[in-house]
């Protein structure tokens, strides 16, 4: 680990302080220095690596813009090109098995885009799109990621019903050579509970989904040969004394496999759960304060640590992650940076 790549928020509507995709050095001691700070468009948020880890892509947020960059020797970041892919404020997007395709999913646009690579790493055309439809015509579900299973085969991608759509999660079979999604499996939440993200077990059997109002994780178990979701558990991601507003935003499983997190907004917490190595249903073992404000994504470094990315106190925050007990313990290591919604490491 050498670099991160922290998509920062930019715009008043957003409330944010960022100035665009940030460039951070990492020492092996473990600071963080910053290298660059690249504004192309608004709102760079979330972001990902080709397979070879030459170039990033970034999606902004709340427009319909998607961009590419290549990675320089030093780090830093050289702009490629940005495209309109006609879907509003995309949200997710990752690369396929083959480096030939990336794929965006789009909130307000309630639709997957499958992208073409250029050769010089660059977006292309969109060479194909999954629309979940809403309950009127000209109406959509609001879908909020795009999760592979661990061979690739598959996408996951959970929607919001919010107002005009359905909340739900779907599988659906990725054709390699041309881009078509097919659906496979449908799971229908609750109305208003609003599935946002998931995470995928190293067995790829076990899939687990936390919902943004409902405060829930949800376990699955997932058949690769015929994409197939069956749903078995549920549990709060909140303590039973939390009355408050929440909002449930990542879900994650740590590196050893045995646990799952899931981080909450407004209650600023992350509610972390034991894996039981034989059925794969969940047991709650705590909570523990993200100790900033917002805690819209966190992810694992390949150093083993967890940084939780607070988009309202600007600041990025370390803990160190205990794989035996699931236990949080902030290092004390903490990186101020303008409304961050997502890290990439390198």
């Amino acid at each position: 680990m050498k670099y991160a790549y922290v998509g920062c928020r930019t715009t008043k509507e957003r409330n944010a302080r960022g100035n665009g995709l940030v460039v951070y050095e990492i020492s092996p001691e473990g600071h963080w220095t910053e290298k660059q700070c690249l504004y192309t468009e608004a709102n760079p948020s979330y972001q990902c690596l080709d397979l070879e880890k030459k170039y990033l892509y970034s999606v902004h947020g709340d427009l319909t813009l998607a961009s590419s960059y290549e990675i320089q020797e030093d780090g830093t970041l050289k702009h490629l090109n940005t495209i309109d892919i006609g879907g509003k404020n995309p949200v997710d997007i990752t690369v396929d098995a083959e480096n030939k395709h990336v794929i965006i999913a789009t909130l307000q646009g309630g639709t997957l885009y499958t992208v073409k690579r250029n050769a010089d790493g660059s977006l292309g055309d969109v060479v194909s799109t999954f629309t979940y439809e809403g309950k009127e015509p000209g109406k959509v579900s609001t879908v909020h990621q795009c999760l592979w299973d661990q061979k690739k085969n598959y996408i996951f991608a959970c929607a919001q019903g919010r107002v005009n759509g359905f909340g739900q999660m779907r599988a659906l079979k990725y054709d390699h050579s041309t881009g078509v999604l097919t659906e496979t499996d449908r799971f229908m939440a609750r109305t208003w509970d609003e599935p946002r993200h998931a995470a995928m077990h190293p067995n790829n059997c076990w899939l687990y989904m936390c919902e943004e109002k409902g405060d829930k994780v949800l376990y699955f178990q997932f058949d690769e040969e015929t994409g197939k979701m069956k749903a078995l558990q549920e549990l709060s991601t909140v303590p039973e004394t939390i009355t408050s507003y929440s909002d449930a935003s990542e879900v994650m499983i740590d590196p050893s496999g045995e646990f799952v997190l899931v981080s909450n907004r407004y209650t600023d917490s992350i509610a972390v759960y034991h894996i039981d190595a034989h059925t794969g249903y969940l047991k709650n073992t705590g909570f523990y304060p993200c100790l900033g404000k917002t805690p819209r994504f966190f992810c694992f470094a390949p150093n083993g640590k967890c940084y939780v990315a607070n988009e309202d106190s600007d600041t990025i925050i370390e803990f160190n992650f205990n794989p035996v007990t699931g236990q949080l313990i902030p290092t004390l290591n903490i990186i101020p940076t303008g409304s961050p919604v997502c890290i990439t490491f390198k």
